[in-house]
């Protein structure tokens, strides 16, 4: 009964009551409303050019330590400079080049005694390391003299000082690998070998590889070899300590080894010396132009003789070395030889070398040279059409063809030195593994 009462109440409630109320809720119901028409009316596309804008400048004190590192940053700063000599500079050149501008510093560097070096040992590639200041000012300089010294010229309160001082060297380990694609120089080259290591390969093989007549394509090599630097800057290459060579798909191997008494040589991994008791060639690189035959027409005499050497065909001056240990028996001029040199091994074997440009200073019958040992340099004097080694090899007087007879081995690492041998040769053959069949790479 209550709650129809109540009920009842409620529907008699006054009209304008009932409008009040309503009035109320659309009210609050419209506020959302209103915040999404502001929200338009600042939208991105609002007008803005009527809004005041002001500009307020206030300076902001930097702390001190922060001042400092500002004012050093902009004050000037020298300036370093590495270069090297090149084969046409003059003393004046280098010095424009590395920025070297003050009359003081160009003065002492033309005319004092002490910085004398470095105009009287002017070298292509030799580096030099220059520091100055932005308007040319020398404050230091130091230039490689040699392989292990150089110049330093610096700046003082009494103008400028020059000293002859040692480079600090820092010794490395070098490995590298290439690949044969036309010659040996050209493969080294690719990989960044130095021409002072190519050479050392050449000589550490020739007994088992001739490198004028047996590379091929495709043969590769890998070499373990000592090199110093001074400051990052590579100064000279040393000794190769280890190499491998493939050479038509037969590997030859060779380790430096010194045995206690101080002996060194090259050996195989058995102990084996890869030194015969001849080389295989006279000349260093050269291509044969004429082999060994009996029956040669010969392009001067124009008739058919016997041609009982070997010619290698090589500009004139390149050098001749002595295949083995000898005693010269003759050096001087004879007939269709031209200057050639006779030299007389043990075994009763003897050596001719002929068409020399001219012979080895102080060489003379009764001297001794020693294998690798440089007796003449290549020419065309007697008998010759061009200039070109003629090279015979003779055995108790009867001549032999010297690319095909069997040439015997040096000593072997003696018996007592094997253990020592095997545990030296651990760290290279280590090294040499490292970089086994690959094309072209390198451990530095």
């Amino acid at each position: 009964m209550q709650e129809s009462k109540t009920g009842i109440l409620a529907q008699n409630t006054p009209p304008q009551e009932r409008k009040l109320r309503l009035h109320w809720l659309l009210a609050v119901s419209a506020i959302p409303l209103f915040g999404i028409v502001t929200a338009f009316g600042i939208a991105p596309q609002t007008a803005t050019r009527d809004v005041p804008v002001s500009t307020v400048i206030e300076e902001v004190a930097l702390p001190a330590a922060v001042e400092a590192v500002h004012a050093a940053a902009l004050a000037p700063q020298p300036l370093w400079q590495v270069d090297q000599v090149r084969r046409d500079d003059t003393l004046a050149s280098l010095l424009n080049r590395v920025n070297i501008r003050n009359p003081e510093a160009l003065d002492f560097l033309r005319q004092s005694p002490e910085a004398r070096a470095l105009s009287s040992q002017l070298r292509p590639g030799h580096s030099i390391l220059v520091k100055t200041t932005d308007t040319g000012e020398l404050l230091s300089l130091q230039y490689q003299t040699s392989a292990n010294s150089a110049l330093l010229v610096q700046k003082n309160d009494q103008g400028y000082r020059a000293e002859e001082k040692l480079l600090a060297m820092e010794s490395r380990t070098l490995v590298k690998s290439a690949r044969i694609h036309s010659s040996l120089f050209a493969a080294t080259d690719d990989a960044g070998i130095p021409d002072r290591i190519a050479m050392q390969l050449a000589d550490i093989f020739s007994s088992e590889i001739d490198f004028h007549l047996d590379l091929r394509t495709g043969d590769h090599f890998t070499v373990v070899y000592e090199a110093d630097y001074n400051n990052g800057e590579l100064v000279k290459t040393g000794r190769v300590l280890a190499t491998e060579f493939v050479n038509q798909g037969k590997t030859y191997r060779a380790l430096l080894y010194r045995d206690p008494l101080g002996q060194e040589g090259y050996y195989a991994t058995d102990g084996k010396n890869l030194h015969k008791a001849f080389l295989r060639s006279p000349l260093e690189f050269s291509r044969i132009s004429s082999g060994f035959t009996l029956a040669r027409f010969h392009p001067i005499l124009q008739t058919w003789r016997a041609h009982k050497g070997v010619d290698y065909a090589a500009p004139i001056g390149t050098r001749v070395k002595s295949t083995a240990d000898a005693t010269v028996a003759f050096a001087g001029t004879q007939a269709s030889y031209g200057n050639v040199v006779i030299l007389q091994h043990r075994g009763g074997i003897s050596t001719v070398y002929g068409h020399l440009s001219h012979i080895a200073l102080g060489l003379r019958k009764g001297t001794t040279v020693t294998q690798g040992e440089v007796i003449g340099f290549v020419g065309m004097t007697g008998l010759a059409t061009g200039p070109h080694l003629h090279y015979e090899f003779r055995v108790h007087g009867e001549h032999r063809d010297p690319l095909k007879i069997a040439m015997p081995n040096a000593a072997p690492v003696p018996s007592e030195y094997h253990a020592d041998f095997a545990y030296r040769a651990q760290s290279p053959l280590a090294q040499l593994n490292l970089l086994q069949g690959t094309n072209t790479a390198s451990l530095e």
